[in-house]
């Protein structure tokens, strides 16, 4: 038996990120600011020097922390009541 289920894709949030791009015009290699090692790098696909520029990509999040904490944990909290806690007196 078939049972065809289309998933629903899901998107997830982007941003502009810093990135380096390679120089060359034939190679496509890039990586993120955030995760390279050194201040001016190489390209680790041609070996051409790198130059900084932006690119729109998924957000990252800490491996210590899954997706949907992250998420919770950004969207806005309600404020915490100015009394106490336990009504009881």
């Amino acid at each position: 038996m078939y049972n065809s289920r289309k998933r629903i894709p899901v998107e997830y949030p982007t941003e502009m990120t810093a990135i380096w791009s390679c120089t060359k015009d034939d190679c496509n290699g890039w990586m993120r600011q955030r995760y390279s090692f050194e201040d001016s790098p190489v390209c680790a696909q041609c070996g051409s020097p790198m130059e900084a520029s932006e690119k729109e990509l998924p957000i990252l999040y800490d491996s210590g922390l899954d997706r949907k904490a992250a998420e919770k944990s950004s969207k806005t909290k309600d404020p915490e009541p100015d009394g106490p806690l336990d009504d009881r007196t």
